[in-house]
């Protein structure tokens, strides 16, 4: 399917793709360094798994910065911020108690993010470059199921998310390839 950019997404394209690029760089070193130390139950692991959805909160609220006031996704947007910034104070608590009540709070995290990347992206698709982002937050959805599943076994170890995210980077840098050619074509 070929996409056309109208001169006034342009602008979008552009923002869009410099987020898209500072979060897969973001998540590429997160999930370097989660998975490179494999840190236990302390606070290594806090400050990782709180500052994981900070960032996303982050740059969800550059997003919406950027697209002005009258843009379609800003509501899912904005409850996309919302849920990230509960849960990094959840995880704050949840990090010290066990790593299966992290991976627990990260789970329901990475599903709710997961439906409002989707919703976000499905409302984009105009501008092109978003179907790395649909297949992100289906992917999300049933990442945070199966990381909510594993945290009932009482599991030890929570690198799996790394994995996660370096994947989400990788569907990240995809889009923002996507937008720079459709921007180079317009």
């Amino acid at each position: 399917m070929t996409t056309t950019l109208s001169s006034s997404t342009t602008p979008q394209t552009r923002s869009l793709r410099r987020i898209y690029l500072v979060r897969f760089a973001f998540a590429a070193a997160w999930a370097a360094i989660l998975i490179s130390t494999s840190p236990p139950v302390g606070p290594l692991l806090s400050v990782l798994l709180v500052l994981y959805p900070l960032v996303d909160a982050a740059a969800v609220l550059w997003q919406l910065q950027t697209e002005g006031r009258h843009t379609a996704p800003r509501l899912t947007e904005m409850i996309n911020v919302g849920v990230s910034l509960v849960v990094a104070a959840t995880l704050a608590w949840a990090s010290t108690a066990s790593v299966a009540a992290a991976l627990g709070v990260w789970g329901a995290w990475a599903a709710a993010s997961g439906a409002t990347q989707l919703a976000t992206a499905l409302q984009r698709r105009h501008i092109g470059g978003q179907t790395p982002q649909i297949i992100s937050g289906s992917l999300s959805i049933a990442a945070g199921i199966a990381f909510l599943v594993e945290s009932f076994r009482d599991t030890d170890t929570i690198t799996g998310v790394g994995g996660y995210a370096a994947l989400g980077g990788i569907l990240f840098l995809i889009s923002a390839i996507r937008l720079g050619t459709l921007e180079r074509r317009q």
